[in-house]
């Protein structure tokens, strides 16, 4: 089996089990989220996948419902927009549970480059000129693991290239494997 069908095949059982192993979590923190804000529970944003296709991807609500639709950092006072349990869920990665949807569908892989909002137009262009749009975007992967909302994007995009050079399922596993060490220790998380 080659590297794209076995990478398929290893998200459908990965996102299978992980769908019934998470589904109490995933009911609670639905609940929280309602219970703790006005508006949805899922925020549905327009991401870029594969070959620059705009796709809905889910999150669980962790701002306001009147946020500006830019990435986190260009916001000016983004721990304004935070709901109440907000923090919390970025912090520990909770928010992006929803995505488990993404994957299923095969719109997104448990490992890959993070999807690019719609707008990001610089993070788009750079990953387009360097053949990275050509990847599945992940729900972690090699830039997250090496700094994650730190990285400037032309270094985010350097780990980007380097992950397509390098892919294979044992990269993906030791990728998924850093990345739950990462969220339990909260590192590189800026908001």
């Amino acid at each position: 089996m080659t590297y794209p069908p076995l990478k398929r095949a290893f998200d459908l059982a990965l996102g299978i089990v992980a769908a019934i192993f998470l589904l109490l979590p995933v009911l609670m923190i639905a609940l929280m989220v309602r219970l703790t804000s006005r508006g949805p529970v899922l925020y549905w944003s327009d991401r870029v996948g594969r070959n620059n296709l705009i796709f809905r991807m889910p999150k669980f609500r962790s701002m306001r419902t009147d946020t500006p639709a830019v990435a986190t950092h260009l916001l000016r006072n983004p721990d304004s927009y935070l709901t109440p349990i907000g923090s919390f869920l970025r912090k520990s990665s909770l928010d992006e549970l929803p995505q488990l949807w993404s994957i299923l569908r095969g719109d997104m892989s448990f490992v890959g480059p993070r999807p690019a909002l719609f707008n990001q137009h610089d993070l788009i262009a750079l990953r387009t000129q360097n053949g990275v749009h050509t990847l599945l975007p992940g729900l972690t992967g090699w830039a997250q693991i090496n700094g994650r909302d730190e990285l400037p994007i032309p270094d985010k995009v350097r780990l980007d290239v380097d992950y397509l050079q390098r892919r294979s399922i044992g990269l993906d596993i030791r990728i998924i494997w850093l990345t739950a060490l990462k969220v339990l220790r909260r590192d590189g998380v800026a908001h």
